[in-house]
């Protein structure tokens, strides 16, 4: 596996890529130092260089592409118009930076075992957690067990997608053993996440763990780790951004203004904000969160852009990793699933409760735009019932799926920009009940659904004889993963 690297080689090259230099992307008071002028590193400035990683990595282009072909975001010209019209190909994808990443998570755990210090071994548990866990939703079966030794095994094997799961889940538990120790190295100068505070970690940990359950279908265990994941919006898993250009900008921005303006944007086909205009009812009123989200001509007469002039995508806009909002929108479908509905609606109307602030992912609505129109009043179970205010008629939804519809909206909406928005559009084809968004494909496809996956990166094609075949070939993007079938 090429693209994998141990001990001090792959230090040096993964922190080359993940970081370039640690202005390269934060220009944060924390994160400093050179790593990558010294022989060595200690275990607090690995940590940072890790989390620059990380965080970059739920920035970048694979991101972009998951929350296109969820149908957030269209391409409208060059390459990314054929992105958007799923023509990809094993060229289209590349794990360069995610593998090397992950591996530096791996190194700083080995590192945090030689000092006993189980803090910051669980800190790169859940950063190792939370890359993996990205790779295997994308393309299925992916190197996981053999991955982080490169002598011993050159060319990993591919682990089977439930058994990538079941790994971070044990992976996830250990963490939370490692940062519930009652010591350990302080690394809060390191950690621009969360400080140093291991609770916050912990929790964190139980999110990820609550999103994995999910995604299996166990609603009970999804249930179990949503209580004691998140519980505040003080507690999210934030990226922090600043205005200088090539050191701090919101990468989104980046792309957007900086890097390829106008060539993707909000318009038609682009389905969520025709969803969102029409999410509207008695008791909600979301046109701030539209013109937070989106904002017209600013590239072009006509064309809806994304709002990153004074909404949703300003250059200093934090990037959510894991947030209050995802956690209890799991919370409330899986108890929803299991028939707890009076529950399910105390946990959707906690994320009402926030946005009727003008709350979203760490960053504040404009009052212009609150004045618009901002409502999120609190639901009753009754709003739910066929013909109640939430559910009309014309749905054909019992009360149950009428309460999973709502929760499912609610979290695509506030989701915007993050790749689980793609996990659940694939995802919900196979929750029971069978509750979607109705998201078309843009283009005719050989399934007549939506691209299912993404296609192994051409470099491990050609590297490692364990990438798994489908037919004459490597899987294309239509094959459905084990996990979402």
């Amino acid at each position: 596996m090429k693209k994998i690297y141990t001990s001090k080689l792959f230090l040096s090259i993964s922190l080359l890529i993940g970081l370039s230099s640690c202005k390269d992307l934060f220009n944060d008071p924390r994160i400093k130092g050179n790593p990558n002028a010294v022989s060595d590193v200690e275990v607090q400035t690995l940590l940072s260089g890790t989390l620059v990683g990380v965080s970059e990595l739920h920035e970048d282009t694979d991101v972009r592409i998951s929350y296109m072909w969820a149908g957030q975001l269209t391409g409208l010209s060059r390459q990314h118009l054929g992105l958007a019209q799923y023509q990809v190909s094993s060229g289209t994808f590349d794990w360069g930076n995610l593998y090397p990443i992950a591996a530096q998570a791996r190194l700083m755990q080995t590192k945090a075992d030689a000092l006993g210090d189980k803090w910051t071994k669980g800190v790169g548990q859940v950063a190792e957690a939370l890359l993996i866990a990205k790779a295997t939703a994308f393309w299925g079966d992916v190197p996981y067990s053999q991955a982080f030794d490169l002598i011993a095994y050159p060319t990993p094997v591919f682990d089977s997608q439930e058994q990538v799961y079941t790994e971070l889940l044990a992976t996830l538990d250990n963490a939370i053993e490692n940062l519930s120790a009652s010591g350990g190295l302080y690394f809060g100068g390191q950690d621009f996440i969360y400080g140093g505070d291991t609770n916050l970690w912990k929790k964190a940990a139980y999110s990820l763990k609550a999103r994995l359950y999910l995604h299996l279908g166990d609603y009970a265990k999804a249930v179990e780790n949503a209580k004691l994941g998140i519980s505040s919006v003080g507690e999210d898993a934030l990226i922090p951004h600043g205005e200088s250009q090539g050191i701090d900008q919101n990468l989104n921005y980046d792309f957007f203004v900086n890097n390829r303006p106008g060539d993707t944007g909000f318009d038609p086909p682009a389905f969520l904000p025709g969803f969102l205009k029409a999410h509207t009812n008695a008791k909600t009123n979301e046109t701030a969160l539209y013109n937070h989200f989106f904002k017209a001509g600013i590239t072009g007469p006509g064309a809806l852009d994304p709002n990153t002039e004074d909404g949703f995508f300003k250059v200093d806009s934090k990037q959510p990793i894991l947030s209050y909002f995802e956690t209890q929108l799991i919370l409330a479908e899986a108890l929803a699933r299991q028939n707890q509905l009076s529950d399910a609606v105390t946990a959707l109307n906690n994320v009402r409760e926030v946005l009727a602030t003008g709350y979203i992912n760490g960053n504040s609505i404009p009052g212009t735009y609150v004045t618009m129109g901002l409502k999120y009043e609190n639901y009753v179970l009754s709003d739910f019932a066929p013909g109640g205010l939430a559910n009309p008629t014309s749905s054909g939804r019992d009360q149950q799926s009428g309460l999973l519809y709502e929760i499912i909206s609610q979290k695509y909406i506030v989701m915007l920009a993050q790749y689980e928005v793609y996990n659940d559009v694939r995802r919900l084809a196979k929750a029971t009940p069978v509750v979607q968004l109705h998201i078309q494909p843009i283009v005719t496809t050989p399934t007549g659904s939506l691209p299912q996956r993404y296609i192994y990166p051409q470099t491990e094609i050609n590297t490692n004889p364990n990438v798994p075949k489908a037919g004459n070939g490597v899987a294309d993007q239509y094959q459905t993963l084990p996990i979402f079938q």
